[in-house]
C-alpha cells in the first residue's frame, strides 16, 4: 500500500492555472500533489553573444526554492553567495528539456527565460518544472504568434515529466517525498507528447534493479506523461 493509498500506476491530483502574474507573457502555478510550482516566461528580443547573428533562438530556465517551501526553512541562495549544485543541474535539465521541443529557427532571434519558483515541496518539484514551465512557454508564444512576431509555431510538440520509482518492492508512478525518500530505485522520465523520450535520470538507491523493472517503470512514465500533456492542453485551452 502507498502512503497515498493511490494505485500504483495513479498520478497526484494535478492542476494547472494560467494567468497567474500581470507582467510575465506566459504563467501558471502546476500542483502535482503537495507540490506547487510558480512557472513564468519572459522575453528579451536579444540571445546569449554565442547565438548573434545565428537567426537562431534560446530557451532557457531558472529554478528555485521559496524559504517556507520545505518542512525546515531553506536558506535564499542569494543570501549564500552562490547556487547549490543541484539547482544548477535541475535549472539545466529543465532548460534542454523544453529546448527540445522548439523549433529554434521559427522562434528567431529571440530568448525566453522560463523561472519555476518552487512554492511547495513534496517530491517531484524538477518534473513539475518541466511540466508547468513547457505551459508557461505555450502561452508565450501564443502572445508572440497572436502579435505576428513569428510566423509560424516554433513548439514542435508538448514536454511534460514525470517521476517513477520502485517502492516496497513495486513500481510505482509520481513519488510523493515519502515514497521518494525510501525508494528502492528513483528514476526522473522527460517525454514530448508522441512519447519520445529526451531525458532520463535513474539511480538504484539501494539494491540494483533489473531490465524488467526499468521496462515497467518506462511504462508508467508514458501512462503519466500522457495523462500530465492532456492537463496541459485543458491548460492552454
Amino acid at each position: 500500500m502507498r502512503p497515498s493509498n493511490r494505485a500504483t500506476d495513479q498520478l497526484r491530483s494535478v492542476s494547472i492555472d494560467v494567468d497567474v502574474t500581470k507582467h510575465a507573457m506566459g504563467s501558471c502555478i502546476i500542483k502535482c500533489g503537495d507540490t506547487h510550482v510558480l512557472c513564468t516566461a519572459s522575453l528579451e528580443e536579444r540571445v546569449p553573444p554565442f547565438l548573434r547573428n545565428t537567426g537562431l533562438g534560446w530557451v532557457t530556465a531558472e529554478y528555485g526554492m521559496l524559504p517556507a517551501s520545505t518542512n525546515t526553512r531553506m536558506r535564499r541562495e542569494a543570501q549564500a553567495g552562490k547556487q547549490s549544485g543541484r539547482t544548477q543541474e535541475i535549472q539545466r535539465l529543465i532548460g534542454r528539456s523544453l529546448r527540445a521541443g522548439v523549433d529554434r529557427v521559427a522562434l528567431g532571434e529571440r530568448q525566453i527565460t522560463v523561472d519555476c519558483d518552487v512554492l511547495q515541496a513534496d517530491g517531484g518539484t524538477r518534473c513539475a518544472s518541466i511540466t508547468g514551465g513547457w505551459v508557461a512557454l505555450r502561452l508565450a508564444v501564443n502572445k508572440l504568434m497572436a502579435a505576428g512576431d513569428i510566423k509560424s509555431d516554433p513548439l514542435l510538440e508538448n514536454v511534460a515529466a514525470v517521476s517513477c520509482g520502485i517502492y516496497a518492492g513495486q513500481p510505482v508512478l509520481d513519488l510523493d517525498y515519502a515514497e521518494d525518500s525510501e525508494a528502492g530505485t528513483d528514476a526522473n522520465f522527460v517525454m514530448t507528447g508522441s512519447g519520445g523520450l529526451i531525458e532520463l535520470q535513474a539511480s538504484a538507491e539501494g539494491a540494483t534493479f533489473s531490465r524488467d523493472e526499468f521496462t515497467k517503470l518506462l511504462d508508467l512514465a508514458d501512462k503519466g506523461v500522457s495523462e500530465l500533456v492532456a492537463a496541459q492542453n485543458v491548460a492552454v485551452g
